[in-house]
C-alpha cells in the first residue's frame, strides 16, 4: 500500500437498483498520468466522483498517503488535495460570475472572506490565463464563454488550487487540436514540476497512448485490467479490455443523392458567426461539416434550427423557402437538432428515459390531451434497443445515465419524431468506440430511409467515416467542399486552419504526397 499515493479498494456504488460500480479496486502512483478507460456506462465518471467526494454513498475504503480517508463531500476531497474537472462544465461554473472569479472561486468562497482585493483577483487570473495560453478576457461572464473556454476555466481553477491529484473527466472533448496540445503540455509540467498525479479519462484512445503512463480499464462497473502504457501498447489492446472483444468502426458506403432536401444560399447569422454560407444536403445523404472550434459549425446548426436569428440568405426545404424563427418552427418543419452541449441544451435531466425519448413527439403519445404511459414505454423500449442505451431501464432518470448514453438519448428523442432533416453537432462527443459504431449504423439507417443528415464535427477522421461530402468552415465561411471518397484528414485540416486552394499544389511545393 505504501507504493501508491492513493488506493481505492472494494468500491461499490448503487443507483436505484443499478450497480454502477461493483467492488472496484483502483491505485494511483505519485507523479504519474494515469488513464481511466472503458465503454459508456462502465463506471469511469462514477469512480471519479467517488474520489472527488460527490458520490458520498459509496462503500469500500480509500487510502491516501498510507492512511484511510473519508471522501464524503467535495470539500473533504479538496482539503485532501483532490480536484475534479468534470465533463459537464456548466455544472461546476457560476455563469453570472466572471471567468476570473470562477478561476479563484475556491478562495473567494472561503468563510470569513469579507473583503475582496479585485486587483489581486484579476492579477492572479491573468497569470493563469498566460500559463494556459487562453485567448479571452478574464472579466467575461462565464456564461458567455464557449464550451472549450469554460473547460479551460475549470482547469485553471484546479491549477490555482495547488491540487495533489487532478481528475480530468473527458477534458479534451470540447478542445481544439491546439488547445489539446496545451493541456497535454500542462499535465506533463504539473507532473514534472509539482509531482502532481493526473487521472485522465478519454474515449480517444490515441490520446491515452500519447499522454499516459498507465491505464486502468473498467467494464460494466467492474475492474477489467490495469496495464502500463509503453511504445508497444496499441489501441486494439485497450479495446479488447474495454469491450471484452475486438471492435472496429467501418466507413460508410458512400452514396450520391438524387434529390436535394436542404438548400442553403448565402445564409448569415445576425451575430456574425455565420457568414454567407451556401450548402446542400440531399435525401439519403450524410453531409459533413468540418472546422476547428469557433469555425461556426455549431452556430450554423443553431441558425438553421431557429435558435440564432438570421440576417441574410435563404433556406429551402424540399424546394420550398422556410424561415424557422424558433426551435418549435424547425420541429414543425421536420428538423431535429442534437446540440454540442447536450446537458445544457439537449437534455431534461430530471425526467425518465421513457419520457425523454418521447418528448419531441408528445402528440403521437397523447389521446384527448392525456399522455399514454403505455405508448411512451413502447416507444422508449424500441429506441433503447435501437441505440443500445444502458442500463435499459425505462424509469431511470436521465441524469443517472453515463455521458455517452445521454448522448444516445438526445438522438433517440428525434428518432421518435420521424424527422426528415437531422442536424448533428458533435454527436460522438463522449461516446466510446463500440457506441460510436452503433450510432454510425443508426445514422446510416436514417440516410437509407431517405432522411438528410448534416453532421458537424471537429474530428476529420470521424467525418471520413460518416459523411458522403464534407464542407469545411473557417471563420464562419465555407472554405472548401470535398468529396469524402477522394479526400484525407490532411486536406480537411489544411482548409480548417485557413489554408488556400489548391491543396495539391501546396503539397507538391513541400515535396509531400497527397493521401
Amino acid at each position: 500500500m505504501e507504493s501508491y499515493l492513493l488506493k481505492a479498494r472494494d468500491i461499490s456504488v448503487e443507483f436505484t437498483g443499478v450497480r454502477a460500480l461493483d467492488h472496484v479496486d483502483f491505485q494511483l502512483a505519485a507523479g504519474e498520468i494515469h488513464a481511466l478507460a472503458g465503454a459508456n456506462g462502465a463506471g469511469k465518471s462514477t469512480l471519479m466522483k467517488v474520489l472527488a467526494g460527490t458520490n458520498p454513498g459509496y462503500t469500500g475504503e480509500v487510502w491516501l498517503d498510507g492512511r484511510t480517508v473519508e471522501l464524503r463531500s467535495p470539500a473533504a476531497a479538496k482539503k485532501l488535495g483532490i480536484h475534479l474537472v468534470c465533463q459537464e462544465a456548466d455544472q461546476a461554473l457560476a455563469p453570472a460570475l466572471s471567468a476570473a472569479e470562477n478561476m479563484l472561486l475556491d478562495d473567494l468562497s472561503q468563510p470569513g472572506s469579507t473583503w475582496i482585493r479585485w486587483r489581486e483577483v484579476y492579477r492572479q487570473a491573468e497569470e493563469l490565463k498566460k500559463r494556459l495560453n487562453l485567448d479571452f478576457d478574464v472579466r467575461t461572464p462565464a456564461g458567455r464563454l464557449t464550451l472549450a473556454q469554460k473547460q479551460m476555466v475549470l482547469i485553471a481553477r484546479a491549477l490555482h488550487s495547488q491540487c495533489q491529484i487532478l481528475l480530468l473527466d473527458e477534458p479534451t472533448a470540447p478542445l481544439s487540436a491546439v488547445e489539446t496540445e496545451t493541456l497535454f503540455s500542462l499535465c506533463r509540467a504539473l507532473v514534472r514540476e509539482r509531482e502532481t498525479t493526473v487521472v485522465f479519462i478519454s474515449h480517444r484512445l490515441p490520446e491515452i497512448l500519447r499522454l499516459c503512463d498507465r491505464c486502468t480499464v473498467l467494464r460494466n462497473g467492474k475492474f477489467a485490467a490495469s496495464v502500463p502504457i509503453t511504445p508497444e501498447t496499441t489501441t486494439d489492446v485497450l479495446l479488447e479490455h474495454m469491450l471484452g472483444t475486438t471492435a472496429s468502426v467501418r466507413r460508410r458506403d458512400l452514396v450520391s443523392a438524387n434529390k436535394t432536401l436542404l438548400s442553403v444560399r448565402d445564409i448569415s447569422s445576425r451575430d456574425g458567426s455565420v457568414r454567407q454560407v451556401s450548402l446542400t444536403v440531399g435525401r439519403g445523404e450524410v453531409v459533413g461539416l468540418a472546422g476547428l472550434v469557433g469555425a461556426g459549425k455549431s452556430e450554423l446548426c443553431k441558425t438553421l434550427f431557429g435558435i440564432l436569428p438570421r440576417s441574410a440568405g435563404e433556406v429551402l426545404l424540399d424546394g420550398r423557402p422556410v424561415s424557422p424563427r424558433s426551435p418549435a418552427d424547425a420541429v414543425t418543419l421536420g428538423m431535429g437538432l442534437v446540440p454540442e452541449e447536450r446537458r445544457k441544451e439537449g437534455l431534461f435531466t430530471g425526467e425518465s428515459v421513457s419520457f425523454h425519448l418521447g418528448i419531441a413527439s408528445l402528440r403521437r403519445w397523447s389521446r384527448f390531451s392525456f399522455l399514454s404511459s403505455r405508448m411512451l414505454h413502447r416507444n422508449a423500449q424500441s429506441q433503447i434497443e435501437t441505440l443500445g442505451i444502458q442500463p435499459p431501464m425505462l424509469r431511470q432518470r436521465m441524469e443517472l445515465l453515463s455521458g455517452g448514453n445521454q448522448q444516445k438519448a438526445v438522438l433517440g428523442k428525434w428518432l421518435s419524431a420521424n424527422c426528415r432533416l437531422y442536424l448533428l453537432d458533435e454527436p460522438m462527443k463522449g461516446v466510446d468506440v463500440g457506441a460510436k459504431a452503433e450510432l454510425l449504423r443508426v445514422i446510416d439507417g436514417l440516410a437509407k430511409d431517405g432522411c438528410g443528415v448534416l453532421y458537424a464535427s471537429a474530428d476529420p477522421a470521424e467525418l471520413l467515416q460518416a459523411a458522403d461530402r464534407i464542407y469545411v468552415l473557417y471563420g464562419g465561411r465555407v472554405a472548401a467542399e470535398l468529396d469524402a471518397a477522394h479526400t484525407s484528414e490532411a486536406e480537411i485540416m489544411h482548409y480548417a486552419v485557413g489554408g488556400k486552394k489548391p491543396f495539391r499544389a501546396v503539397l507538391a511545393r513541400e515535396g509531400e504526397d497527397h493521401l
